[in-house]
């Protein structure tokens, strides 16, 4: 008797799927602001949402109606509200999910935006540089761009265009050069900019060992398609990021396999690394 309340409960194959696809919207919702201070505001959402379908269910006229109207109105506000997120959602979602040709995407074909791939020798340019700056806890912020373009992070510092080097890449992080404070972005064949400045991520369940480079690190590679290198000022510590995920690195191979494995075009083999 009671069930009988609940019309939806007579299920078609449609409402199946319905409940499906609701419950998987709002799983990858939870799973892509988990972490955020956009999680609370988002449990509140649902609880406001299934409180009005439950007085809607009962036929409570006048509380379904402020319902409606708060949750109507309320649109407009968790735009402003959401915005930072719905903003990192959608350039995402236009750089990892576009539509792919042997693993590549479509649109940056067609714009111009290849992911060009970095050979052996500057890939150990970079981590050798890594490596001395770790021995004498030089601070570094590397960003290493794939198939999206990072002319809005360049264009907030200074326009280097240089070739790959060790020595120049420990220069730029000199504590006592004027580049030495923000990232540096290299591209497959060049030294592009120094002293750029990073979208800081916005997640709050950060290790609190990790300092503004890290998590300038994580914001980057969150709305990026790029992958960065941190070293440590305070420890010396060398830290991969890809994607918002920290790795550390134990040894300097172990950073030249990921470097390998993500920029070259042919993965690099231990003896390689050992060099």
């Amino acid at each position: 008797m009671v069930l009988a309340l609940f019309g939806f409960l007579n299920l078609s194959f449609a409402d199946v799927l319905d409940i499906l696809l609701v419950a998987f919207i709002i799983y990858q919702v939870f799973k892509w602001i988990r972490g955020s201070s956009a999680m609370s505001i988002f449990m509140a959402i649902m609880f406001l949402y299934v409180f009005r379908v439950v007085v809607d269910v009962l036929d409570m006229r006048l509380m379904s109606a402020i319902m409606g109207t708060v949750l109507d109105v309320g649109v407009i506000a968790l735009i402003v509200i959401f915005q930072p997120e719905i903003r990192r959602f959608l350039i995402t979602f236009g750089s990892r999910y576009k539509l792919a040709t042997n693993g590549k995407g479509f649109l940056s074909k067609l714009f111009g935006g290849q992911d060009a791939r970095m050979d052996t020798t500057k890939v150990n340019e970079i981590a050798e540089a890594c490596k001395s700056m770790s021995e004498t806890k030089t601070g570094a912020l590397i960003v290493i761009p794939h198939s999206d373009n990072l002319d809005d992070i360049i264009s907030t510092g200074d326009i280097i265009n240089a070739d790959i080097s060790r020595r120049l890449i420990m220069n730029l992080f000199f504590k006592n050069s004027p580049l030495h404070d923000g990232a540096v972005v290299i591209d497959s064949e060049h030294i592009v900019a120094a002293r750029c400045t990073l979208p800081i991520t916005e997640k709050v369940n950060i290790p609190p060992s990790f300092g503004m480079r890290h998590k300038a690190a994580i914001g980057i590679s969150e709305e990026k398609d790029a992958d960065v290198v941190v070293v440590s000022e305070e420890t010396g510590r060398i830290s991969f990021v890809k994607g918002g995920n920290v790795t550390p690195i134990k040894n300097i191979n172990e950073l030249k396999l990921l470097l390998g494995s993500s920029l070259s075009d042919n993965r690099m083999s231990e003896e390689d690394a050992k060099k």
